[in-house]
């Protein structure tokens, strides 16, 4: 008997645990690079936020779609971390519910559950409370300061919201780099989210294609950009290195289900995001714009997918 299903199907010795597993590890630096600098917020936001994105999926499960719980894959907790990584350290625990709200009743279960999905369940939740709690999702606590005041410490600009206002002197490459300034829990240590990068390549949940095409569009969108105009638009390096593009290009863009399948088609995904992400920071009302970026991407994977095929077994 021959069993039919719809793809994907394994050819290798791994599960969805396994690789969530992965997802998870490979996350732990950038958590605990925003713990030591945002202190017991970083860590409140993300245990609250998993919490919710597991409890909500089990009762879906369970009470509604009257299915066996699915919990044990581990993909809740990987987009409740996704979802703490996307939001600022004082945050309140109403957003957070509404987040993994968003998250796992509408971006996920309602197609279906972990491998239906259209978008990335932590990236859809994460642009709807930005377009309606634009205040508190980017009032952004100072790091190191956040770490004695939790709820009430003070706030700051992002590197990205100081470039859009023309601000941008003085900052420190290194800061940048290792973590020490303003933004949402996963994004500011471009160092610890590599570290997850190569971790994820070691261990061949990734390939390199999806990540290394974002950043390299990116270097070069911006290079042109700065040299035409440097006193208008910073140098490539600080585009990479601030905001949300390296947390989005490993953790968030190279989501099985929601980017293209083959090699030629994530190269294409990946050019797509790097160039919408640098036009809505270069032309658009918001500083930052990978969140958009993926998300329009996401919706034009199946597009990629049905004109960039792997050839025929036996075709010419």
């Amino acid at each position: 008997m021959l069993t039919i299903s719809p793809a994907p199907h394994a050819h290798v010795d791994t599960t969805t645990r396994r690789l969530m597993l992965d997802v998870i590890i490979a996350m732990l630096p950038a958590l605990a690079v925003s713990i030591f600098f945002f202190g017991i917020g970083a860590l409140a936001v993300t245990a609250l936020s998993v919490f919710f994105c597991v409890s909500l999926e089990w009762l879906i499960q369970k009470f509604i779609l009257k299915k066996p719980s699915s919990i044990g894959d581990l993909s809740a907790i990987v987009t409740g971390m996704l979802l703490a990584f996307n939001l600022p350290s004082n945050i309140s625990p109403a957003l957070i519910l509404l987040g993994a709200v968003v998250a796992i009743g509408i971006a996920k279960m309602s197609f279906g559950g972990l491998g239906n999905n259209v978008f990335n369940p932590a990236l859809v939740a994460r642009v709807l409370l930005l377009i309606s709690f634009p205040v508190q999702m980017s009032s952004w606590p100072l790091p190191i300061e956040a770490r004695m005041h939790y709820m009430d410490a003070v706030t700051g600009a992002t590197p990205l919201s100081l470039l859009k206002s023309g601000n941008v002197a003085g900052l420190d490459y290194a800061q940048l780099f290792f973590g020490n300034m303003g933004g949402s829990l996963g994004e500011i240590s471009a160092f610890a989210l590599l570290l997850g990068f190569v971790w994820l390549l070691i261990r061949k949940v990734i390939t390199w294609h999806i990540p290394v095409t974002i950043l390299a569009t990116v270097l070069i969108f911006a290079g042109i950009m700065h040299a035409c105009h440097p006193e208008t638009y910073a140098n490539p390096l600080f585009h990479v290195l601030s905001g949300g593009i390296v947390l989005g290009a490993v953790f968030m863009a190279t989501d099985y289900v929601t980017s293209p399948m083959h090699p030629r088609g994530m190269v294409i995904y990946g050019i797509g995001i790097g160039m919408i992400t640098m036009i809505i920071r270069f032309f658009g009302g918001y500083p930052e714009g990978v969140s958009f970026a993926i998300l329009v991407m996401n919706a034009l994977t199946p597009l990629i997918n049905m004109y960039v095929k792997p050839r025929l077994y036996g075709a010419k």
